[in-house]
């Protein structure tokens, strides 16, 4: 396999923390645009984009599946709402786990270490999600099967999420950074929408047997779809193992030896000259300390860092805009049913199968009316109009498009109610929903990107899980105008979150950690020489 990570050049320690122009600047100067992609850079993205594609396929295709176990286990009655609930937030609460314990291993241990692993973990849960066993267990505890390994397969869905976004922020070009973040988010559209086509694919073939009255049968159509996923997560695993530890990872690695080195020294200068002025007795305590100092633990360097209200102030803009915007986000497209029901495509009359069918094919519409759009506008875009600009855009119009959906839920004709459905998609994408994946592993310098990645995705997680559990009760109790109207809420509150954030377009955070170092440490010197 070529070593995608030839794209960046090897640098000394003290380099390090400048900005890391790859052998792409011959490409660039050729004035081509931002999403114009070189073979490597599009190997990487075949790597690190296929794992999102597997993301979005099985966190979405619950949906469907969900929607079949009503008729292989209840008869075509609703799921219960606490198991239904809990089916479906089961990937997103494994998420949290995969995001921050991945996150915090590949800064501390590395990407190699660490990348392929959570692919490993999604083709365990993937394997053991289509083994529950519907014939032997009763309805209740086959959801509860279901759900328990769903947050398994959520634990490397979630570990995907910095895994993917440090390895190819690590290696992107600085003009492209943003573009190419972009490109692998844009793959969540596409996981989606295959998991709808296929869905459609496998009902076809089941027809048949479905419309003679073998409505068990629809246990084979689940099976299959979810199965399907594992042929793109076979044939990227090697990839991933075998993947080289990232340049920019390395050098990070290196200038940290060399802080340490140099404390080390200063330490070592210091207790020297105290031992010339010390007694026998003390000299041998003296001794004792003269051991050479371990590197500090990673986790206690993060906080140290993140103590700092500059640092701090970041993560908290991250993690904010992304909980608030899963709110919004997983609350709506993990509780489709009720916007297939305004649209005509909820099943709710004909057959088993054909009300199977036609809710598949209004996820379809869906998905492709203004989710996959909108995450190539912004590829197009991003380094046109900058993440800041997109984020808060997108906040304000899917806030407006709520608005509207919320105070005319009940009296909008269908075409007006797909309309604003497919513009209040287009602009999640061409919005917060694409941005919010892209800030964290641009804003943060290298040596804390996974960690803090990993953790701003595990608080909107967090919210999709409260969005998860909670519409369906919701709902029903208050109605979905009112639920419509808190998310409204969020995504405004949202956009005044985005001000916490700087523009990262163009802005290298390993040189402005590295002048923060220098700086600390000439006061340092300073204090001392006083």
């Amino acid at each position: 396999m070529a070593k995608v990570d030839q794209d960046v050049e090897k640098t000394s320690p003290q380099e390090s923390q400048k900005v890391h122009w790859s052998k792409l600047e011959e490409v660039e100067k050729e004035g081509r645009p931002a999403f114009m992609l070189t073979r490597t850079e599009m190997k990487l993205l075949g790597i690190a984009g296929v794992g999102f594609f597997l993301d979005a396929y099985d966190l979405f295709i619950i949906n469907p599946v969900a929607t079949m176990l009503q008729y292989r286990l209840y008869g075509g009655e609703h799921l219960p709402t606490d198991l239904e609930g809990f089916v479906k937030a089961g990937a997103n609460i494994g998420s949290v786990i995969g995001q921050i314990a991945f996150g915090y291993a590949a800064d501390a241990f590395g990407r190699k270490a660490v990348y392929g692993k959570e692919l490993m973990l999604i083709i365990l849960g993937t394997i053991l999600t289509m083994t529950t066993p519907t014939g032997s267990l009763s309805p209740r505890g086959s959801l509860i099967y279901l759900g328990v390994f769903r947050i398994l397969l959520g634990i490397g869905v979630g570990g995907d999420y910095p895994m993917s976004a440090t390895v190819t922020s690590d290696r992107a070009n600085l003009r492209k950074r943003g573009t190419m973040l972009a490109y692998i988010f844009a793959n969540q559209g596409w996981g989606s929408l295959v998991g709808a086509l296929m869905t459609i694919i496998v009902l076809a073939c089941y027809k048949n047997v479905m419309e003679e009255g073998q409505i068990s049968k629809v246990d084979g159509v689940w099976r299959i779809v979810v199965g399907v996923s594992l042929i793109p997560a076979f044939g990227t695993l090697y990839q991933r193992l075998t993947l080289p530890e990232s340049t920019r990872f390395e050098n990070t690695q290196q200038a940290q030896n060399v802080e340490q080195s140099d404390d080390q020294s200063e330490s070592s200068k210091k207790l020297s000259s105290k031992k010339e002025s010390e007694t026998d007795s003390d000299l041998d305590k003296a001794d004792d300390a003269e051991v050479p100092l371990k590197k500090k633990a990673h986790f206690r360097e993060a906080l140290a860092y993140f103590s700092e209200w500059r640092h701090l102030r970041l993560i908290m803009g991250t993690a904010s805009c992304w909980f608030l915007l899963d709110i919004a986000f997983y609350g709506i497209n993990l509780n489709q049913n009720v916007v297939l029901q305004q649209i005509g495509f909820d099943g709710s009359s004909g057959s088993a199968w054909n009300r199977l069918f036609k809710i598949s094919t209004g996820n379809i519409i869906i998905t492709a009316l203004g989710f996959v759009p909108g995450y190539y506008v912004t590829v197009l875009t991003i380094e046109k109009f900058g993440r800041k600009f997109i984020q808060i855009q997108g906040f304000l119009m899917t806030s407006l498009f709520l608005a509207i959906l919320a105070g005319k839920f009940n009296s909008l004709s269908k075409p007006a109610f797909i309309v604003l459905f497919a513009l209040l998609q287009f602009f999640f994408n061409f919005g917060p929903n694409s941005t919010t994946y892209c800030y964290p592993a641009e804003v943060f310098p290298t040596r804390y990107r996974a960690f803090a990645h990993g953790f701003s995705a595990a608080c909107g997680k967090c919210g999709a899980i409260i969005s998860a559990l909670a519409f369906n009760t919701l709902s029903k109790k208050v109605g979905t105008p009112v639920v419509l109207w808190i998310f409204f809420a969020c995504n405004i509150a949202g956009a005044f979150c985005t001000l916490l954030l700087p523009e990262v377009r163009g802005r290298d955070p390993d040189e402005i950690l590295a002048k923060e170092i220098e700086e600390a440490n000439m006061k340092k010197r300073i204090q001392e020489t006083n």
